[in-house]
């Protein structure tokens, strides 16, 4: 599986960017999709991520929830991550990932390349 994300950039605080990341290859082996983030000098974090085991299920970071939503266009195999109210401490590099559910986890197999998002003023 191939993951291409987009749609970083600069903004100021207040501001929304949409992220986007397009799966491609042997998509029949993954149920789910997400975000995690990486800042200077911090470890990876989860941001959101969705999956469809049978029913679709969402999960966020406590520091986006109410912020973020994240979706996915199963017909253009497209996750997508709408962040409002960005605010610096967003800033990030922010990276897409795909992988299956098992039992109650999800197990992260690819990664795509990060995307930088900004937020200054």
């Amino acid at each position: 599986v191939q993951l291409q994300a987009s749609g970083g950039g600069l903004v100021q605080p207040g501001g929304s960017l949409r992220l986007s990341c397009a799966a491609s290859g042997s998509i029949g082996s993954i149920n789910g999709m997400g975000w995690y983030r990486q800042a200077p000098g911090k470890e990876r974090e989860l941001v959101a991520v969705i999956t469809s085991a049978g029913s679709t299920n969402v999960a966020y970071a406590d520091s986006v929830r109410g912020r973020f939503t994240i979706s996915r266009d199963n017909t253009k195999n497209t996750v997508y991550l709408q962040m409002n109210s960005l605010k610096p401490e967003d800033t990030a590099v922010y990276y897409c990932n795909a992988g299956a559910t098992s039992g109650a986890s999800y197990v992260i197999t690819y990664w795509g390349q990060g995307t930088q998002v900004t937020v200054s003023s």
